[in-house]
């Protein structure tokens, strides 16, 4: 057996309806052919050049070792995991169908396996950080393999997603299906996320909120620990914080993702308050119940994962106090773009 990785868009935004219709699909536009038919890999290519003519012959070669495994490597009993690109959390299936070729569906819904989700909304902070590069492949669907990684997402989830902390060092690649081309943004994001959580534990997370909310102007009301009212900091603008925006802000740093019980508990302590708007803070991200209520939510709620966090402290740090930078010392630094 095997595991693939598998993505929903390039902004998650194929996710929901990946996980509420218990299927992956592979969403490449305009490619209305039956992908059975074609277990000839250089049959398949040339299928390719004659529906893609101005694509370089590189890119089609790319493309086909994603797209040939949905019909012909993956296999029932095979795991998918699909990182949410929603919030900062990991969902892992099980294939239980045969590809299926459907021509009357929407573009790009024409290729589909069906999928028994098993573990949803897991953090990625629960993964070994070679685990996260390998989650990270510039790819929309490829075979996870370095690092023993097999066994050890298995032996994770045997363990309630915990890691064993016993990292290989010994690269396993195969054939072209390996992952390559890790996205280093993702990375960069994973490898802070793991530093700041380490420092920033239980009730230092606050502290860290509460320094990146000053430092885009707010001032700040921070609540003694302990019974707080589900207020853990409130934030407003103006003068001496007699201004609006009125906010209150809940920080949350458990070992799971946030469900939809906690952010309706913020609404009502926003009442309770007079605020006019509420900032509902997760680490490890969000179930996707809550997710789903973020439209819902937009004129009054937002929600911070880790990802935001860290985009902040980007945003910001230069104005947060020295203290807080020597506990997160960052460099700013340029490369190049190279994606094709």
């Amino acid at each position: 057996m095997s595991i693939w990785l598998f993505r929903a868009g390039s902004n998650g935004e194929y996710e929901e309806k990946f996980l509420t219709e218990n299927k992956i699909y592979l969403t490449w536009n305009d490619l209305n052919i039956n992908l059975s038919e074609y277990s000839d890999r250089e049959k398949l290519y040339n299928k390719l050049n004659e529906i893609y003519p101005t694509e370089k012959s590189k890119t089609l070669y790319n493309w086909l070792s994603q797209i040939y495994p949905i019909a012909h490597r993956m296999q029932k009993e095979d795991w998918v995991v699909l990182p949410s690109k929603r919030t900062s959390t990991i969902h892992f299936g099980k294939i239980v169908g045969d590809y299926e070729y459907n021509p009357q569906n929407d573009n790009p819904y024409y290729h589909s396996r069906k999928i028994e989700w098993f573990a949803q909304d897991i953090p990625r902070s629960n993964f070994d950080q070679d685990l996260l590069y390998s989650f990270g492949a510039f790819m929309t669907v490829c075979k996870i393999t370095r690092n023993d990684a097999e066994n050890r997402i298995r032996t994770m989830a045997e363990n309630n997603w915990q890691s064993s902390s016993s990292t290989s060092t010994l690269f396993t690649d195969d054939d072209t299906y390996s992952e390559i081309n890790t996205n280093l943004e993702e990375a960069i994001y994973d490898s802070i996320s793991k530093y700041i959580l380490r420092k920033f534990q239980g009730y230092k997370m606050e502290d860290l909120i509460e320094e990146i909310l000053k430092a885009k102007g707010f001032t700040v009301y921070h609540s003694k620990r302990g019974a707080d009212g589900g207020k853990d900091l409130l934030a407003s603008g103006g003068e001496m914080g007699f201004g609006s925006p009125k906010i209150c802000v809940q920080v949350k740093t458990q070992d799971s993702a946030v469900d939809r019980p906690t952010l309706d508990q913020l609404g009502g302590v926003m009442n309770n308050v007079n605020a006019e708007y509420g900032l509902l803070v997760s680490w490890n991200g969000f179930k996707d119940s809550v997710a789903r209520e973020e439209a819902k939510q937009f004129f009054r709620i937002r929600l911070w994962d880790s990802n935001d966090v860290i985009k902040e402290l980007f945003e910001n740090y230069e104005k947060l106090s020295p203290s807080i930078r020597a506990e997160i010392p960052l460099k700013q630094i340029w490369i190049l773009n190279e994606e094709e």
